[in-house]
């Protein structure tokens, strides 16, 4: 029976509090187009979310030659800079924040974004005032839906998985949740359904950061698990 409420909230960035998911998409296709490899942008978006290992692997096979990989994430990471000063966060994330730390969560930006990445998104978020501990993929080997980057999370931060709650907004981000026991809630604001978020095992599904505050209280992030 379900007695203790979560100590801490790890969040997605990407799509979850920061609106990025497209450039990441627009990035990845011009990024393959270059590379003479045509891969509709509708696809690329299904895959943002994971890391770009896995990503590409999943676009473009993993029997591929993997010698152009370093030149694919370079044409990324180097079409996606062009955005960075632009970053938005998605509605009300910041206030989400520190409504979360109000209550006596703590704040965990578990994010697989590169390191260079981090800065641009915390830049973004404005919030670094009730952020507690942030990841970036050098936290972890593995990119989702594998859970390494929940683990590094949970390990920097010292709280436990039992006692905390994941926000995303991709399939990536509810099935890495899940292989660790730790409930996931969804956001639609990365561009993912409903639908989607739910089926994938999402314990509970928002439009964005702004409709999670609104009914913060009620939520998973507030209720004992």
């Amino acid at each position: 029976m379900a007695t203790e409420r979560p100590t801490g909230v790890l969040f997605d960035v990407d799509g979850t509090l920061v609106d990025t998911t497209y450039l990441h998409t627009v990035s990845w296709w011009e990024a393959l187009r270059q590379a003479d490899q045509q891969v509709p942008m509708a696809t690329v978006h299904r895959a943002i979310g994971m890391g770009a290992d896995k990503l590409l692997d999943h676009l473009l096979g993993p029997e591929r030659d993997r010698d152009e990989d370093p030149k694919l994430r370079d044409a990324h990471d180097t079409l996606y800079g062009e955005y960075w000063e632009r970053l938005t966060p998605l509605p009300r994330a910041a206030d989400l924040l520190r409504a979360c730390a109000e209550r006596g969560l703590r704040v965990v930006l578990a994010t697989s974004a590169a390191e260079h990445e981090v800065g641009a998104l915390r830049r973004a978020l404005n919030a670094d005032d009730v952020i507690d501990t942030v990841t970036s993929s050098a936290d972890a080997q593995q990119s989702k839906p594998a859970p390494d980057i929940l683990v590094a999370a949970l390990e920097q931060s010292g709280l436990a998985a039992e006692r905390v709650v994941f926000v995303g907004d991709s399939v990536w981000d509810v099935a890495a949740a899940g292989k660790l026991d730790i409930p996931c809630v969804g956001l639609t604001c990365g561009g993912t359904s409903r639908g989607e978020l739910a089926g994938a095992g999402a314990v509970a599904v928002y439009d964005d950061p702004a409709a999670l505050l609104a009914e913060l209280t009620d939520s998973p992030l507030t209720r004992p698990r």
